[in-house]
């Protein structure tokens, strides 16, 4: 069954995800990829533990009977997370969003295929208007002159697809281990992944830098927390089409941190997106 608790705390997740997209882009114009990913992973411990103590989890949380399937989760994760940041190093935080937000036209399938999920006619529709609406805002992006662009949607499109796989496998992962513990080794992966670049040329920062920084682990770690409850409450195929709505908060996010007018383009695309929500999350009254 759909739970609307799911359906709260999955579009949670994805409005403060989009929050530390937008702090990363701020960041990328002075630090590199991999300093980013470290601070953004270290910085997510605080709400993760925070999570295992409010639900007496800790430290029970920490050991766990399947260290394969968070090796797996957590490298594809980390892969994800630094394709994410290049993505954002080159273009928009909605248009770097826009192509993310592939991942769910590719989760449909791999769900069905790995997770056995059965995709009504109501979901795929709403899945395909949301991808209609992304179309209109990678348009713009792939106009854009010059290699940054296009190394930018190189990586949006690599993040769709690795994240695709992941959001299939914390389904499957959720069944036997704790939102918490998933959440756990994914951090640390990427902390550890992060650290591992530091000779190749971290750069000093200002004490207000540092604070983005840390800033942007905690959202990224509360929202890493909220999706996988989500997760687990809700079919992922039932989900997908929600992540839509991060690209609403892109645009606010672009006009008001960096100046950036949404074209027609962005316009067209958010009012599609928000159809594809509605579709997504409508039930009639009579249904239970």
């Amino acid at each position: 069954m759909f739970r609307p608790t799911a359906t709260l705390l999955f579009l949670v997740a994805i409005f403060l995800i989009t929050a530390m997209s937008a702090i990363v882009r701020l960041l990328t114009s002075d630090l590199p990829i991999g300093q980013i990913l470290f601070w953004r992973s270290a910085g997510a411990f605080l709400p993760i533990l925070g999570y295992m103590a409010l639900r007496r989890e800790f430290p029970a949380a920490l050991s766990t009977r399947h260290p394969r399937l968070h090796i797996t989760r957590s490298l594809f994760g980390v892969l994800s997370m630094a394709l994410s940041f290049l993505s954002l190093a080159y273009l928009t935080v909605a248009t770097a969003q826009a192509l993310a937000y592939l991942t769910p036209v590719v989760t449909l399938p791999l769900a069905a295929l790995l997770a056995g999920e059965r995709m009504t006619p109501r979901v795929v529709l709403a899945t395909l208007t949301g991808f209609a609406g992304v179309l209109f805002m990678a348009g713009g992006a792939l106009a854009l002159p010059g290699h940054g662009a296009m190394i930018g949607v190189a990586a949006g499109l690599g993040f769709a697809l690795t994240m695709a796989f992941v959001r299939v496998h914390i389904r499957s992962m959720t069944r036997t281990e704790r939102p918490s513990t998933i959440a756990f080794y994914f951090a640390l992966t990427g902390s550890a992944a992060g650290l591992a670049s530091a000779p190749f040329g971290w750069q000093p920062h200002e004490a207000a830098t540092l604070g983005w920084l840390l800033l942007a682990g905690l959202l990224g770690g509360l929202a890493h927390v909220l999706s996988a409850e989500a997760v687990a409450r809700a079919p992922v195929s039932r989900l997908a089409p929600l992540e839509y709505t991060g690209l609403i908060w892109a645009l606010g996010f672009d006009l008001v941190l960096f100046g950036d007018l949404p074209s027609w383009y962005g316009v067209a695309g958010a009012a599609t997106i928000l159809s594809a929500v509605a579709l997504a999350t409508w039930r009639p009254s009579s249904a239970q």
